[in-house]
């Protein structure tokens, strides 16, 4: 899948966050290794800290359907949802910080260096990174090597 086509799959998740108290809506698309698609969205709460982010929504759906050891690349992207449906917005989104530790997480047990697609609203403009580019020198399971046990 082309990265066009998979933040068109993360903008389309973007559409049905639930997110009216910030009205910033986010979505999440995860390809495997293999080509499935896993796809999430931000879910928030009046209780603003249990808000769920897309992307952990993302990776329990793929840690569901494929495993997180397949995990090869993702898209994120969020703006507004405009009057008339779609989303808009100017910035591209990046995954927050504990966002980035839940996608180290899966890099460090697949092994790949998992891209980061990251993309504005309309879908213009996209950074591409790496998981180990974003959250440089990340603390995953190998980390925990010395833990004995």
């Amino acid at each position: 899948m082309t990265n066009d086509l998979l933040v068109e799959q993360a903008r389309a998740a973007a559409l049905r966050a639930y997110a009216p108290y910030s009205r910033f809506s986010v979505g999440c698309a995860i390809e495997s290794i293999d080509g499935e698609i896993a796809l999430g969205a931000n879910m928030e709460n009046a209780c603003y800290r249990l808000g769920i982010c897309a992307e952990i929504s993302a990776l329990t759906a793929a840690r569901q359907a494929f495993g997180l050891d397949k995990v090869a690349r993702i898209a994120v992207a969020g703006g507004h949802v405009g009057a008339g449906g779609s989303l808009t917005g100017a910035a591209p989104v990046t995954p927050c910080g504990g966002c980035r530790q839940a996608i180290y997480e899966a890099a460090d047990l697949s092994g790949i260096d998992i891209e980061v697609i990251s993309a504005n609203g309309d879908g213009s403009q996209t950074i591409v990174s790496t998981i180990r580019a974003l959250l440089p020198h990340g603390f995953g399971p190998a980390s925990l090597a010395d833990a004995g046990g």
